[in-house]
């Protein structure tokens, strides 16, 4: 039987995939679903596909392509590929759900 519901906890307990700083919880086609939970700094690169976040725990500022925005528990993020990114001034307990899909390059 597939699996429909991927609990925020048993994601948060789940092992950084080797040399990745997140956790991969769930794959189908071009969906792959991540947990991602940056302590201190946030240090990512761009990637080569279109990402979300949605925030499940913490608050900061979130910086894209060259401007900041404020998020809080709740919100969704989205990344376009090739952008530049990251989480900024953010709370000890940040966790969120990132999201890749599409094909490389971004659906642009």
């Amino acid at each position: 039987m597939p699996r429909f519901v991927f609990p925020a906890a048993e994601a948060a307990a789940a092992p950084n995939e080797p040399g990745r700083a997140s956790a991969r919880i769930f794959g189908h086609g071009s969906f792959e679903a991540r947990w991602y939970a940056p302590r201190g700094t946030d240090p990512q690169a761009p990637h080569t596909r279109d990402e979300a976040y949605v925030v499940v725990r913490g608050q900061g500022t979130f910086f894209c392509a060259g401007e900041r925005a404020p998020f809080v528990p709740g919100d969704m993020i989205w990344v376009p590929a090739g952008a530049e990114h990251r989480f900024e001034d953010f709370s000890d307990d940040l966790a969120v759900w990132v999201v890749f899909y599409g094909p490389e390059g971004g659906e642009g």
